[in-house]
């Protein structure tokens, strides 16, 4: 069995060959002062309950960064609801439960800006969470991540534990999903516009009215909200919190429509065909702008901003030849 080191703390990170995970594993190690523990899917199935309690018994650790989970855009919530909140739920619920049983006291849950009603007040406050109804196109993801608050929650009021939650805004940036059918908006539109530049194709169209705002925040901004997060004291966190301390908001403060991101990109990737819009297909919510004026308190605010971060993200495209 792994024995503790006296002088670096031990540090699991869930989901490290993720987007979100892998940039808080990069931010760990450059900061030197923690020894990063990781698993694959393949070595650990964390929707396996007995395979995570193996884990920590054979893997002692200090605090957890909970980082894995399935994620996708539209098409893929609307097209594997029931994958989306069985694993989603199933992981959650078992890493929490898991590194209680194993006495980790510190751990971070990551989610997702979706936990909020569909027509929350913008820009959306941690208090918007349960005050109406979720979007339906991703009501299932949101539910999972809303479980996974509840239960830091109820672990921190019932055995004193230290979990925290953060609700990041859409995510972009290296180890992204580029997947063509299941990523989400800026990776699907990156290969969409670098494709049809390569191919000479004279149009693009968009899914939906191009109207609905978004927020953007490069994962690399996020993976240090991460660390800020989890650095500061009980009482800072709880107080920025709010009541019960369930969770804090990280976002950039602005947003563009979809038809704004997509002019951006296209300029990114050097595209200069014409952009159309299938209104036949769904916009999913109107807006969703996070109010992060909560997390400013611990002194975080985000470095990248988009134009830049998206010029950098269809550099490294090109550079490791992500789509061939």
């Amino acid at each position: 069995m792994t024995t503790m080191s006296e002088s670096r703390q031990r540090v699991f990170v869930a989901g490290h060959r993720g987007m979100v995970g892998s940039a808080i594993a990069r931010a760990l190690t450059a900061r030197g002062d923690v020894e990063v523990v990781s698993r694959t899917h393949k070595e650990l199935d964390l929707t396996d309950q007995q395979q995570v309690r193996a884990f920590f018994a054979a893997e002692p650790v200090h605090a957890v960064y909970m980082a894995a989970g399935r994620v996708g855009g539209i098409h893929a919530n609307n097209s594997y609801p029931a994958e989306f909140i069985q694993q989603n739920l199933s992981m959650a619920a078992n890493v929490i439960h898991e590194a209680w049983h194993a006495g980790v006291r510190k751990l971070l849950f990551l989610g997702s800006s979706c936990i909020y009603p569909r027509l929350a007040a913008q820009p959306i406050a941690e208090a918007a969470l349960l005050s109406g109804p979720l979007e339906p196109t991703n009501a299932p993801y949101a539910l999972a991540k809303i479980a996974g608050i509840m239960l830091c929650q109820s672990y921190n009021r019932q055995y004193g534990t230290d979990y925290r939650c953060l609700m990041p805004s859409n995510l972009y940036g290296p180890g992204d999903n580029y997947h063509p059918e299941n990523s989400h908006v800026i990776p699907g539109l990156l290969r969409r516009f670098h494709e049809a530049r390569e191919h000479g194709t004279p149009s693009i169209a968009i899914w939906g009215t191009g109207t609905p705002r978004r927020e953007f925040l490069h994962v690399d901004d996020l993976a240090q909200a991460c660390l800020q997060v989890m650095d500061v004291n009980r009482a800072m966190y709880e107080a920025c919190a709010g009541p019960g301390g369930t969770h804090l908001n990280a976002g950039c403060g602005h947003d563009v429509t979809i038809a704004e991101l997509a002019d951006m990109i296209a300029g990114a990737v050097g595209y200069q065909g014409a952009i159309t819009f299938d209104t036949s297909m769904p916009d999913g919510a109107p807006r969703k702008l996070l109010d992060s004026s909560a997390i400013a308190g611990i002194g975080w605010q985000p470095k990248i901003s988009l134009e830049a971060g998206l010029c950098a993200t269809y550099r490294d495209i090109v550079r490791d030849k992500i789509f061939g």
